[in-house]
């Protein structure tokens, strides 16, 4: 079972991941790290809540966020009360790009699944997870 949810979730990432960087020049952990600035209070996170956040270690977070940051998505904040704390918000450009990419996202995410279904070996599993989302 677990080797087949790995496997699904190759398949749906990749065709996720394609389709957000054909169409805004984003990976699948920028879009996440781009939801979770947008869900956070005043647009930011701290550093390490964003690893937690997008599923990433520490160093590929710091890399993800220089991306982000080159292209005007995110800035580093630095925190008022601890001069230490290192945030990264979201830049108004940033968020539009986010608010474009949610329903390409999705129909991408619904049609990659759907594609999975297909295969007899996946077809429980999506069904599974289609039963989930209802």
């Amino acid at each position: 079972m677990w080797t087949r949810l790995v496997a699904l979730h190759s398949q749906v990432d990749a065709v996720v991941e394609r389709a957000l960087h054909r169409r805004f020049g984003i990976g699948l952990s920028e879009f996440l790290a781009l939801a979770a600035c947008a869900a956070a209070y005043d647009g930011e996170m701290r550093m390490q809540d964003l690893t937690e956040a997008v599923y990433l270690n520490q160093s590929s977070v710091s890399r993800m966020v220089g991306r982000l940051e080159r292209t005007g998505l995110t800035e580093r904040r630095i925190c008022e009360d601890d001069r230490r704390g290192v945030y990264t918000g979201i830049t108004d450009h940033g968020l539009e790009v986010f608010r474009q990419a949610v329903p390409v996202y999705e129909n991408v995410l619904s049609e990659a699944l759907e594609r999975s279904a297909a295969d007899p070996t996946l077809a429980p599993l999506v069904n599974h997870l289609n039963a989930l989302r209802s």
